[in-house]
């Protein structure tokens, strides 16, 4: 007696494939998720090598930041599965709400000890608005100037972009977070430029920017360090800013010392000491520079051009200018964040604090750069539709 015949559920003309090959789930770009998650376990080991000598629990500050990347892959996943034309009918809305999140952090923020009102205290961590801002600015951005349908965008509609920018950048830098408020900047120099602005317009912004600058140093929103920050990168040999060039000549010297391959893992004697101070948060570079040397910088860097010529290669292939115009703006975000991190380090940049993408220690930018390139991937994978 044979055996009955197993029912077949009918296919959809693609042999064993039975789905269109324009849904979403089979266009995600593996070659950019795979950068990503190799520049997030670097991180997680620049981390530990940086933090397990400053006593108590050496596994404590890496086990933070592997929760962090936890989270935000969660985050990151459900932005992914959102289309990200449904993000741009509420960027208005959440726009709005990091106007006012930026406005009461203020006045209820935390106040650190250099002066600076950067985060929220919500139990054991701290969260950043002004992470948030990079985010939500770049959603509310991109969605003003996909309103306009020509292809240069015209004197009025550049003056409210520049309003639409302005204010959360001048609510970070009043925080003070100059280094946030640039890359809010920088932001928006990318999109503009990709969206048909004119050369005069984007100079006109980089003149804007440094005016702002200028007002934040006379209406006293610098603070103390952040003006000795300066004066190291203008003058690093004067003798009575000695305390403050320790880190930034350390972090040179780390690097320096490295050579081709490196002093090993957890064998650097400068990053893996206390000679570096926050070299987990500001100068992770200084910390694969002195460990994996040359060849190890190479290879970081190799990875963050891997995933910008991923995200610039999906600029290109967006179904609209809405997607087109995200993929820029996190483009230069990303570009701006690594140079101004790696020109710090090596002494080409004064010091911001501006943590390295995917590497530094932190909740906030990570959750952050994350959702970002969710966005690009949701673009990604609705290309076709």
């Amino acid at each position: 007696m044979s055996l009955p015949l197993l029912q077949r559920r009918p296919d959809s003309g693609l042999g064993n494939i039975r789905s269109s090959p324009g849904a979403p789930r089979r266009n995600i770009d593996w070659t950019l998720l795979v950068g990503q998650g190799l520049l997030t376990v670097i991180g997680c080991c620049v981390v530990f090598s940086a933090t397990r000598t400053r006593g108590g629990d050496p596994f404590s500050w890496v086990i933070r930041q592997v929760v962090f990347a936890i989270i935000a892959t969660v985050v990151m996943v459900a932005v992914m599965a959102l289309d990200y034309e449904w993000l741009r009918d509420r960027a208005r809305a959440l726009y709005a709400l990091t106007i006012a999140v930026l406005a009461g952090l203020l006045v209820y923020g935390r106040v650190s000890g250099e002066g600076t009102i950067l985060a929220f205290d919500v139990g054991p961590i701290q969260l950043q608005p002004a992470e948030l801002a990079k985010f939500t600015v770049l959603l509310a951005l991109c969605a003003f100037l996909t309103d306009d349908r020509t292809n240069e965008i015209d004197y009025p509609r550049f003056l409210g972009s520049l309003v639409l920018v302005g204010v959360p950048a001048l609510l970070i830098i009043a925080q003070p977070d100059l280094g946030t408020g640039s890359v809010i900047i920088a932001l928006a120099m990318g999109v503009l430029l990709v969206a048909g602005a004119k050369l005069r317009y984007i100079i006109a912004i980089s003149f804007l920017s440094l005016i702002t600058m200028g007002a934040a140093y006379v209406g006293n929103l610098v603070n103390t360090y952040q003006l000795e920050r300066l004066k190291v990168f203008i003058d690093p040999e004067n003798p009575e800013l000695d305390d403050s060039v320790f880190q930034v000549r350390n972090a040179i010297r780390a690097v320096g010392t490295g050579g081709v391959f490196g002093k090993g893992w957890l064998d650097g004697p400068l990053t893996n000491g206390r000679d570096v101070p926050v070299m987990w948060a500001d100068f992770p570079f200084a910390a694969v520079g002195e460990q994996f040397g040359l060849i190890g910088c190479a290879v970081l860097l190799g990875l963050f051009i891997l995933v910008l010529v991923r995200i610039w290669r999906i600029a290109h292939l967006s179904r609209d200018m809405f997607g087109t115009y995200l993929c820029a703006g996190v483009f230069t975000m990303l570009l701006w964040q690594v140079f101004q991190n790696v020109g710090m380090t090596v002494g080409i940049m004064p010091v911001t604090g501006l943590p390295m993408p995917f590497i530094s220690y932190g909740g906030s930018s990570l959750v952050t750069y994350f959702a970002m390139l969710g966005l690009v991937q949701s673009v990604h994978m609705r290309r076709m539709r």
